[in-house]
């Protein structure tokens, strides 16, 4: 009996450990994506090009309303990071460039800046607030969910990597969510204790309307 059950159990352990196991899921970016991810790329249709990405060899675009760029690679950009639970981005700041205060609902969030100086922080949910300056070298992490930002105050432009826990973290700036769309003017006032000339500013600004 004793015998029996150890052949058993070694057929369990040896069955089990050569399983099909999955080892990626590249993204099939002609397919939808679900809150799950994409559905996976054929194995045979994998190539090594779906685990490499080129896209941060330049800064990004800071000629803007706000001095900065942010390019990401999300599974979007980047296929082989489908279903790994990770992403990452390069943020370039010109001087007097500011990553307005913004939140990422799927995932925390932890920054490296590789070249000149950021100030930066996030608010907690019991409205605590962590600033610092943050020089080269040194890292940051934001917690899941929790407004943070990054301002440039230097005479340089300021680059950093941002790493996320999430192929898809989402994105949400505060002064786009309030200002670029049609939520009208007077519940935005009221909700944000602005005068009215001051929304319709920010609007023009930021291209809403209502």
């Amino acid at each position: 009996m004793i015998k029996l059950s150890i052949f058993l159990t070694l057929t369990l352990l040896i069955s089990t450990s050569t399983a099909s196991v999955q080892d990626f899921c590249v993204a099939d970016l002609t397919g939808p994506q679900t809150p799950s991810g994409y559905t996976c790329k054929p194995p045979a249709n994998v190539t090594a090009e779906d685990f490499v990405f080129t896209g941060f060899r330049k800064g990004g675009n800071t000629t803007n309303i706000i001095n900065a760029a942010v390019s990401p690679a999300f599974d979007a950009q980047f296929p082989g990071l489908n279903g790994l639970g990770l992403s990452i981005a390069r943020l370039d700041l010109a001087p007097g460039g500011v990553i307005p205060m913004h939140t990422h609902p799927g995932a925390s969030e932890v920054i490296l800046v590789v070249q000149g100086s950021l100030v930066t922080g996030f608010v907690s949910s019991a409205n605590a607030v962590y600033v610092k300056k943050l020089l080269k070298g040194d890292i940051m992490v934001y917690p899941q969910g929790l407004l943070h930002f990054q301002i440039n105050g230097g005479g340089k432009t300021s680059v950093a990597f941002a790493s996320f826990s999430s192929p898809n973290p989402g994105l949400q700036i505060t002064d786009f969510a309030l200002f670029a769309n049609n939520l009208p003017s007077m519940l935005i006032e009221k909700t944000t204790f602005l005068d009215d000339a001051q929304v319709k500013k920010l609007k023009s600004v930021l291209g809403g309307t209502g």
